[in-house]
């Protein structure tokens, strides 16, 4: 059997994937920078018995230098990883480290309690598959940044676009 694969089609629905996944995390971001100052104390502190971050979670809680960084990081992490996605710029590197943070947001909540397949899970798959697919190269400005000079002298820094 033989599908008709539109490149042009399938290209569209990767940037809105990559613009939608892009303001999740930066509306995340930036209402934890507005609001409230943002605490993951709570978080860290109550991971389920079932996590298997648990333990380590509770030390992040119970350590005041490493607390004060996943507050700084968790907001300003969600906000530039954002931020990268929306344009396009530096998007695999966005999308590694957004697949970072979904990987132990999803086991933070490993009660599972509705299954494994969760929203975390599935966020994770949007950072796997924007990531992968290069989804800045299509109307973002890895497509311009790819070209430059700089990057053309080091074509390992490729890795970090697209």
């Amino acid at each position: 059997m033989d599908f008709d694969y539109s490149q042009g089609v399938t290209g569209y629905v990767l940037v809105l994937t990559r613009l939608i996944t892009g303001y999740w995390f930066l509306h995340a971001g930036v209402t934890k920078i507005v609001g409230e100052p943002f605490s993951a104390a709570g978080y860290l502190a109550n991971a389920p018995a079932a996590s298997p971050l648990q333990g380590f979670f509770a030390w992040a809680a119970a350590t005041p230098w490493l607390l004060d960084f996943t507050n700084f990081m968790i907001p300003w992490g969600e906000a530039l990883i954002g931020l990268g996605l929306i344009v396009g710029a530096l998007v695999r590197l966005a999308a590694f480290f957004g697949g970072v943070l979904m990987v132990f947001f999803y086991l933070g909540n490993a009660e599972w309690g509705h299954g494994v397949v969760n929203g975390d899970l599935f966020g994770l798959m949007m950072f796997v598959i924007v990531g992968t697919l290069a989804a800045g190269r299509i109307l973002g400005l890895d497509a311009i940044i790819e070209k430059m000079e700089f990057v053309r002298q080091r074509p390992a820094l490729k890795y970090l676009l697209g």
